[in-house]
C-alpha cells in the first residue's frame, strides 16, 4: 500500500505533505527578504486561487523575464528599445541624472521634481565586493556626452564612501567635457541608500543640487 512522504525542511521548519509544495517554497524562500514561512503563505494562497489566476500570475513573470531589456541610451529597464522616459520629448533631453540602480529611478521619479534623462550605472565602484569601473556603464555615460546635447550631469549616488568613490571616478573621465556636474544637496544624510530616502527630502535634494568640485581639477 502507498504510503504519503513527508518532507521535513530543518528545525522550526513545517513539515510537507507534498513534495509539490516544497518545491515552491523553496522557489519562492529563493527571493529576497523571504523566508521560509513567507514563502508558505504564498504558495498556500495560490493553491486556493482558480487556475486561470494562476496560470496569469505564471505567465506575468515569464514574460518579463524574457521580454524586459535595458534601454540602449540610459540602461533603465524598459519593454522596447528606448524607454519611455528617453523617448519623450517633453523630457529635458539636456539633463542626465546618474543614479546606481533601477530602483533610485523609480525613488526620484516619485517625487515629480526632476524631468530630465537618466544613466544607470548598475551599481557603485566597491574594491571590497570586486565592483570595478569596468562593470558599470561609465563607459556608455562617457560615450552619451560625446553623441548627445547634454548640459548638465546630476551625479545622484548614494551618499556612502563608494557613492562618492564612483562621484570621482565619474567626473575625473567627464572632466575635459564641457558639460556641467553636480552633485545631491545633502538633505540625503550621509551613509544613507538613495532609494531609502523619502521623496520630499529627495525632491529637495534634486532641485537644491550643487555644483562637484574636486581638488585639483
Amino acid at each position: 500500500m502507498y504510503a504519503k512522504k513527508h518532507y521535513l525542511c530543518g528545525m522550526n521548519q513545517p513539515l510537507y505533505s507534498s513534495g509539490l509544495l516544497e518545491n515552491v517554497v523553496n522557489e519562492f524562500s529563493r527571493l529576497p527578504g523571504i523566508g521560509k514561512k513567507t514563502a508558505l503563505r504564498m504558495a498556500l494562497y495560490l493553491l486556493k486561487q482558480d487556475m486561470d489566476a494562476v496560470r496569469q500570475f505564471g505567465e506575468a513573470v515569464i514574460r518579463m523575464r524574457s521580454e524586459v531589456v535595458y534601454c540602449k541610451h540610459c540602461m533603465n529597464l524598459s519593454d522596447t528599445e528606448v524607454c519611455d522616459i528617453c523617448s519623450d520629448p517633453r523630457r529635458d533631453h539636456t539633463l542626465i541624472c546618474v543614479v546606481e540602480s533601477v530602483r533610485d529611478v523609480m525613488a526620484i521619479e516619485n517625487t515629480l521634481q526632476y524631468h530630465g534623462t537618466y544613466h544607470v550605472l548598475g551599481g557603485v565602484i566597491s574594491p571590497m565586493e570586486g565592483i570595478g569601473p569596468a562593470d558599470l556603464t561609465i563607459d556608455a555615460l562617457e560615450k552619451r556626452m560625446g553623441e548627445n546635447r547634454a548640459e548638465e550631469v546630476i551625479l545622484a549616488l548614494s551618499a556612502t564612501m563608494e557613492g562618492d568613490t564612483t562621484n570621482f571616478y565619474i567626473a575625473r573621465k567627464l572632466k575635459d567635457s564641457a558639460v556641467k556636474l553636480s552633485v545631491l544637496a545633502r538633505g540625503v544624510s550621509v551613509g544613507d541608500e538613495l532609494e531609502y530616502a523619502d521623496q520630499i527630502t529627495l525632491g529637495r535634494s534634486i532641485l537644491h543640487r550643487q555644483p562637484f568640485e574636486i581638488n585639483g581639477m
